[in-house]
């Protein structure tokens, strides 16, 4: 029964999201290989969020079947977890062992509730509206035509992507826990800022957590995790990497992404003893082992160069998830490295630009409060005039430099 159940929520899904895809390749293979073939392109109508109602159900068969939770034998409650409207349109996707409890609570009005729940809203809008839209005309630009563009305008529309995705998504997901909050439900953190981690490996324990965290406890545990060989590690990692990339989307760009992401863990788990006795050997030369303050003063300089890499390298992969098809990512990447400064701001105004730049810069300062507090949110300051300080420059930023025209979030398309 496991496996018919299984079998039939990702049937509807691999019907629904991967029939064109699924076709539209066969046609180009057949071609190729000058035979017919006599299925003409596949389109239907995707139903809205599918994909989250397919993870949350697939988890939740599951999770019975292990005994981690018991059956739900009201239709009602069961509907609600799978279809609850904050999260299902791009998540987070969450657990039935964590949802289905709180169902069954008493709630009444606690205005520290919704309070906090209307915070943790506000921070999402100001992420998307200040920050993420106004990048987005940007780079919705230059993705338009790399193969016309040259240079730091194209490296710096993929450091931009880099930062919009994040605010996007993660604004969604804090819109949505917030929300989910104000009426009683407690909802599981989706990012902690993941451009502050040292390795790919910790990136994708910060990023999109719902996701990889179902992924791990879903398919990557099951294939057997890190029990097993060498091999088969590696061919786990790559199997998981490249089915998150085409859950995505059915496009080959999204399976190259999470083919490169899988390559990026694969390359960093192989050589990391190499990583350490240089790291050993490094420490040892400067005297950094017998001096504790230049001990510190190393760690911190190699904590930094370990950010700034693994930024890099996301903002690398992220040219694969924006592009529209490899032919746009490879012109993407060919003209990236030419080093033409050109026209940087690609016929935006100094104000404009400017305000992407301010908005990225008040951004990383926010982001750094959090990570250095371990606060889930800048509203959570224990000074009042910060605090006070913070809602004010946050609504103002909305009112004043929020870009309403761009609405729709980027994770709506999975």
């Amino acid at each position: 029964m496991l496996g018919i159940s299984i079998t039939a929520n990702l049937g509807l899904i691999l019907v629904f999201k991967y029939a064109g895809f699924i076709s539209v390749n066969l046609q180009a293979l057949s071609g190729y290989l000058h035979i017919s073939h006599p299925i003409g392109e596949v389109k239907l109508l995707m139903p809205i969020g599918i994909s989250f109602y397919i993870f949350k159900s697939v988890s939740y068969i599951i999770d019975v079947y292990r005994k981690k939770i018991e059956p739900q034998r009201h239709f009602g409650i069961f509907a609600l977890y799978v279809s609850f409207f904050p999260q299902l349109l791009a998540g987070p996707i969450e657990r039935s062992t964590t949802f289905l409890p709180q169902v069954t609570k008493q709630f009444s009005y606690d205005y520290q509730r919704i309070t906090d729940g209307l915070k943790i809203m506000a921070w999402g809008f100001f992420k998307k509206l200040v920050i993420a839209d106004r990048l987005a005309l940007y780079v919705d630009k230059v993705f338009a035509s790399p193969a016309s563009i040259e240079g730091l305008s194209l490296l710096l529309a993929a450091y931009f992507f880099t930062i919009q995705i994040y605010c996007d998504f993660s604004g969604y997901s804090d819109i949505a826990i917030g929300s989910a909050k104000i009426l009683g439900y407690e909802g599981m953190d989706n990012f902690r800022r993941p451009y502050f981690s040292k390795t790919m490996q910790e990136f994708w324990s910060r990023w999109h957590i719902s996701l990889s965290t179902w992924f791990r406890d879903y398919l990557y545990i099951p294939l057997g995790g890190n029990r097993v060989s060498a091999a088969r590690r590696y061919f786990n990692v790559m199997a998981v990497f490249l089915l998150s990339g085409l859950w995505h989307g059915a496009n080959w760009t999204f399976v190259v992404w999470g083919g490169v992401h899988g390559a990026f863990l694969l390359f960093s788990h192989a050589t990391m003893p190499v990583r350490t006795r240089l790291k050993q050997g490094i420490f040892r030369i400067i005297g950094a082992e017998k001096n504790g303050t230049i001990k510190a003063a190393a760690d911190s300089i190699m904590s930094l160069w370990s950010i700034i890499v693994t930024f890099n390298l996301a903002a690398f992969a992220w040219i694969f998830f924006k592009a529209d098809s490899l032919t746009k990512a490879a012109d993407f990447i060919k003209n990236m490295f030419k080093w033409n400064l050109g026209n940087i701001m690609v016929g935006f105004s100094f104000y404009d630009f400017l305000l992407m730049i301010l908005s990225i810069l008040m951004l990383v300062l926010l982001d750094f409060i959090q990570e250095h507090d371990k606060c889930r949110h800048p509203f959570t300051q224990k000074k009042d005039l910060m605090r006070w300080g913070l809602y004010y420059v946050v609504v103002l930023s909305i009112v004043f430099f929020g870009v309403f025209e761009q609405s729709k979030f980027i994770y709506f398309n999975f």
